[in-house]
Order: structure tokens, then C-alpha cells, then sequence
């Protein structure tokens, strides 16, 4: 066990060395505009250790609840690969996403979510295909959008706030799995 730990580390070490020490390198810090428009603050990371080539991570935290007892509340992490066409931060760009997060939603004037509430997790990924414009020297928009795969396990309840649970659910989704429309500053 301690010779697979020590392995590990060294070779995360070595990565971060390479990384460093790539020509490319360059940090971005994100938010994305749409999250931003239900309420839910955001922040993303991506480093570029390539010329063609990034490693980005974007959260998301929802811990509000509005009038009328409507809530959105949720976490959400995604970590992300991408392959730069052009360059890094420049662009077309396609990605390999993950994503893990847990909700509480209900009460909300759309589906099935005005009668009852939804708490669970999810887990999941997929493919993203995206866009970077540049601003200035600084400063990018980014559009992406990703498609694949959520699982998620879930309970339902009757009532908005402390109901009784109806039901333990497991799903499958397939389809869209991320959207954004980003400003982007570079630190270089």
C-alpha cells in the first residue's frame, strides 16, 4: 500500500513539474453568465499545461430559498479535459466532462416541481464542444455546450418543505449535460 501511495505521489509530482515547465502554461479563472441568472454563484479554474491542451474545474453552490418557499438549492462540481484546436484559451475545443452534485428542488412553477419537492445526487459526464472569443489581452468569452450521461438517486416528497416521502428513485438521463456562456480572464 505505502509503495502504491509513493508511486502516486510521484507521479503526480512529475506532472506538476511537466506542467510547470510547459511552454503553454497560463491560469483562467471563469463564471458562467447563465448560472448567474438563476441565482446560483459560480466560480471555474482551468489550467492550460499545453499548447493544444487544458484541465478546468467549475462549481457551483445554490443554498437560497425564495418567496414562496421556492427553492433551487444545490452543489455542483464538474472537472473537465480539453483539446484546443487552434491554442489554449483560443477558439473551438472539445472536452471530456465529469460531474457529481446533490439538489433540493421544489416548489418551482414548471413540471412536476410545483406539487412536489426533489432531493438526491447525481453523478455523471459526457463530451463538450465549445468556443472561446477573444476580448483583449485578458479577457475571453466562452460558449460550450456537453452532452451525456446523469445518474441520479433521488427521493420525492409531497410537500414543498417537510412532506411525507413518497418514494426512492434511481434514473438514467441521457442528453444535455452542460451549457455555458462564460467571461474568462487569463492570468499570465
Amino acid at each position: 500500500m505505502k509503495n502504491r501511495l509513493l508511486t502516486g505521489l510521484i507521479a503526480l509530482l512529475s506532472l506538476f513539474i511537466y506542467a510547470t515547465k510547459a511552454d503553454a502554461q497560463q491560469w483562467a479563472v471563469n463564471t458562467n453568465g447563465l448560472y448567474w441568472l438563476a441565482a446560483t454563484p459560480n466560480l471555474g479554474f482551468e489550467f492550460g499545461f499545453h499548447k493544444n491542451m487544458s484541465v478546468a474545474i467549475s462549481g457551483n453552490y445554490n443554498p437560497f430559498t425564495f418567496k414562496d418557499n421556492r427553492k433551487m438549492k444545490h452543489w455542483l462540481v464538474q472537472p473537465e479535459y480539453r483539446y484546443w484546436l487552434s491554442e489554449s484559451f483560443k477558439g473551438h475545443f472539445f472536452g471530456i466532462h465529469g460531474m457529481a452534485g446533490s439538489y433540493n428542488f421544489g416548489n418551482l412553477p414548471f413540471g412536476s416541481m410545483k406539487d412536489y419537492r426533489y432531493e438526491g445526487n447525481l453523478y455523471g459526464g459526457g463530451f463538450t464542444y465549445g468556443y472561446q472569443w477573444i476580448v483583449s489581452n485578458r479577457v475571453n468569452i466562452g460558449a460550450e455546450i456537453g452532452l451525456g450521461y446523469l445518474y441520479m438517486d433521488y427521493n420525492k416528497f409531497y410537500c414543498q418543505t417537510c412532506g411525507e416521502r413518497i418514494d426512492h428513485y434511481r434514473s438514467n438521463y441521457f442528453g444535455p449535460t452542460k451549457v455555458a456562456v462564460s467571461i474568462i480572464y487569463l492570468l499570465k
